[in-house]
C-alpha cells in the first residue's frame, strides 16, 4: 500500500485513514506469530497425514506470497485445520502408494491455486457480498468457540473422540475424573502468562511463553509426569515426481478440490473481513482471491500443501498488534530460523502450552459487543447468531452456507413485505414524506400519493400494487393517484406486467394515474412495453402532483 510521510512523528503513515505505522510492533508481532505457526503447521500436517516439512514449507511460502499480493495486515496464510481435515479425507479415499499420494497433494494444491485465480479473474469475489457483516461477525465468534473448544482436551491432557463438537463435548466432560492435573497446571499457567503479557505490548509474549514452556519442560522433566510434548519434527527433503500422476487421477480429484476451495475461501474471507471490519480497513474479495491463488500455486511449486488465512494465526497477529504486512514477512523468516536452529528445542514444547497460545490468540474474537450491538439495534441479530451456532454445530462450510441462506431468506422476506407508505407534503414545500412518520406532513387535496417501500420485482409487485389498489378503492373522493417508483431502479418482466395491469384497473375506475421518481432504466422499459404511458412518467413527486392537478390529454394511440 502506498504511504505518505508524516514529519511530525517521523514515520510512514498509511493513506487509509492516516494510521501511523510502527514497524517495531511488526517485529514483535511477527516473532509472536512465528512461535505459533511452526507447532500449528506440524499439527495440521499430522491431521492431513503428511510429513511435517510440507506444512512448514507451505506456511513459509504461503505467508510470503500473500504479503506480496494481499491487503490484510493481519492475515497469516498457512495450512489450516479445515483444509487439512478435508485433505486427509481425500487422501484416504485415493488408492496408491505414499509417493503417489504426495504427488496428488501437489496437484490438489496447484488446482486450488488455479481455481482461486480463475475466480479472481472472473470477478467472482463479488459473491462474497452475499455474506453480510452480521454473518461475518457470527462466523468469527463461532469459529473462535470451535477452535478454543478443540484445544480444551489438549489443555486437560486427555484424548477425546467424536465426529463433531457435541460428541467431543460429551467425551470431554465424561472424562472429567481423568483430566491430567500436571497438563492443566502447565496450560493454565501459560494462558495466564499470555494474558498478563498483553499489558506489555512491547514484548513478544507468545515467543516468550513458548521459550519458557520449553525450559520448564526440560528443567521439570514434564514428560516424566506424562505431559504430552510436541515431539521430534523430522525435516528432510521430499520432492515427489508429478509425472507419476495419471490424468484419470487428476480428474478424480476435482470433486474433492472444489469443496476445499469453498471452505478455504469461506474461512479465509471470513477471517480477513472480520478482522478488517474491527479496524476499519478496506479489503476486496477479488484481490484476496488472487493472493490466495498465488499463495497456493507457490505452495504447490515448493511441494507444500493447501494454505489459507487461518483464524487463530490471524487473531494472534491482531492480538500482537500487527501494524502492516511486514508482520507476515517477519513471521515467515522467524519460522525459517526456528526450523533451522531451534527444531530440537521445539520437540520439548509441552502441548498444553501450545493449546494455551491458540486459546489466548482467540480471546479477542469472543468479545460479545458486536452481537450485543445488533441486539440493541434489533436488526440482523438472529442471522449473526445463526452463523455462530451453524459454525459451531455443523462446521465451517456448512455453518457459513446456513448463514448465507438465512441472509438471503431475510432479504427476500424484506423485499416481499408489501409495506406501502402514504406520502404528504412537508411544510408546503417540494418534499413529500411518509405521513405515518411525520405528523407535520399534509395530504394533497384530491390526490393520493403512494410509495412502495421496496423495489418492485417478481416476488412482491402484485402484493404491493394490489395493496395500493385496495386503498384507492377505500377513498372514492380521490380523483387522482400518484405512485412513486423511487425504490425501483429496474423492473423485471413480471413486475412490468403487474404495473401495467394495475394501471388498467386504476384508470378503469375513472381516476387519473401518474408515476413519480421514475428512473431512466424503468422509463425505457415502460416506453418499450407501453408507449402511451410515457406522458404520465415524472422525475419528481412534485412534478407528478402538479401534472395530476391539471387536465391531461387522452392517451395517444400506440
Amino acid at each position: 500500500m502506498p504511504s505518505i510521510y508524516n514529519r511530525s512523528i517521523n514515520r510512514p503513515v498509511s493513506e487509509l485513514g492516516g494510521r501511523p505505522v510502527r514497524h517495531d510492533r511488526d517485529w514483535i508481532a511477527g516473532l509472536s506469530v512465528a512461535g505459533l505457526m511452526l507447532p500449528e503447521a506440524v499439527a495440521y500436517a499430522g491431521i492431513a497425514g503428511l510429513p511435517p516439512q510440507r506444512a512448514i514449507i507451505a506456511a513459509i511460502v504461503g505467508c510470503l506470497t500473500y504479503c506480496a499480493l494481499g491487503r490484510s495486515r493481519f492475515a497469516i496464510v498457512a495450512p489450516t485445520s479445515s483444509s487439512a481435515a478435508i485433505l486427509a479425507a481425500t487422501l484416504a479415499a485415493t488408492p496408491g502408494s505414499i509417493e503417489d499420494k504426495m504427488a496428488l497433494v501437489t496437484v490438489i494444491t496447484a488446482f486450488m491455486g488455479i481455481l482461486f485465480l480463475a475466480a479472481s479473474v472472473l470477478r467472482l469475489g463479488n459473491l462474497a457480498g452475499f455474506v453480510s457483516r452480521p454473518v461475518l461477525r457470527g462466523f468469527a465468534f463461532g469459529l473462535a468457540v470451535t477452535i478454543i473448544f478443540r484445544q480444551l482436551p489438549v489443555l486437560a491432557g486427555i484424548p477425546v473422540s467424536g465426529a463433531d463438537i457435541s460428541d467431543q463435548a460429551i467425551s470431554l466432560f465424561s472424562a472429567l475424573p481423568h483430566w491430567h492435573l500436571a497438563s492443566m497446571l502447565v496450560g493454565c499457567a501459560a494462558l495466564a502468562a499470555l494474558l498478563l503479557l498483553r499489558y506489555a505490548p512491547f514484548l513478544p509474549g507468545v515467543l516468550l511463553v513458548l521459550i519458557a514452556g520449553i525450559f520448564a519442560s526440560r528443567l521439570l522433566n514434564l514428560q516424566d509426569d506424562n505431559v504430552m510434548l510436541v515431539g521430534a519434527i523430522p525435516i528432510m527433503p521430499a520432492w515427489p515426481a508429478i509425472s507419476m500422476v495419471q490424468w484419470l487421477e487428476v480428474f478424480a480429484l476435482l470433486p474433492y478440490t472444489l469443496p476445499m476451495v469453498l471452505i478455504l475461501f469461506a474461512e479465509s474471507w471470513g477471517t480477513i473481513r472480520s478482522l478488517s471490519l474491527r479496524h476499519a480497513e478496506s479489503v476486496t474479495a477479488n484481490r484476496e482471491l488472487c493472493a490466495l491463488g498465488a499463495a497456493n500455486l507457490a505452495s504447490a511449486l515448493a511441494q507444500g500443501m493447501p494454505v489459507g488465512a487461518g483464524f487463530s494465526a490471524g487473531a494472534a497477529s491482531e492480538a500482537a498488534g500487527a501494524e502492516s504486512r511486514m508482520t507476515g514477512i517477519v513471521a515467515a523468516v522467524g519460522v525459517i530460523v526456528i526450523t533451522v536452529f531451534g527444531v530440537a528445542f521445539v520437540a520439548d514444547l509441552p502441548q498444553p502450552v501450545l493449546a494455551a497460545v491458540v486459546i489466548a490468540a482467540l480471546t479477542h474474537a469472543l468479545d460479545p459487543r458486536p452481537l450485543l450491538r445488533l441486539w440493541a439495534l434489533k436488526h440482523d441479530v438472529y442471522v449473526a447468531l445463526a452463523a455462530a451456532i451453524g459454525v459451531i454445530a455443523f462446521g465451517v462450510l456448512n455453518g457459513v452456507l446456513l448463514a448465507v441462506v438465512l441472509s438471503l431468506v431475510a432479504l427476500l422476506r424484506k423485499l416481499a413485505t408489501p409495506y406501502v407508505a402514504r406520502l404528504g407534503r412537508l411544510n408546503e414545500g417540494h418534499d413529500f414524506v411518509d405521513m405515518a412518520r411525520h405528523a407535520d406532513a399534509k395530504p394533497v387535496a384530491g390526490i393520493a400519493i403512494w410509495r412502495p417501500s421496496q423495489s418492485l420485482f417478481f416476488a412482491n409487485a402484485d402484493a404491493m400494487l394490489n395493496a395500493i389498489a385496495a386503498r384507492i378503492g377505500e377513498e372514492p373522493a380521490i380523483s387522482a393517484v400518484v405512485v412513486s417508483l423511487e425504490e425501483s431502479f429496474d423492473l423485471d418482466s413480471t413486475a412490468l406486467d403487474a404495473l401495467l395491469e394495475f394501471d388498467t384497473v386504476v384508470r378503469a375506475s375513472g381516476k387519473s394515474l401518474h408515476y413519480a421518481r421514475v428512473h431512466d432504466r424503468v422509463r425505457d422499459f415502460i416506453a418499450l412495453a407501453a408507449p402511451t404511458l410515457v406522458d404520465y412518467l415524472n422525475f419528481s413527486v412534485d412534478d407528478a402532483v402538479a401534472a395530476a392537478s391539471q387536465p391531461l390529454p387522452q392517451p395517444r394511440e400506440s
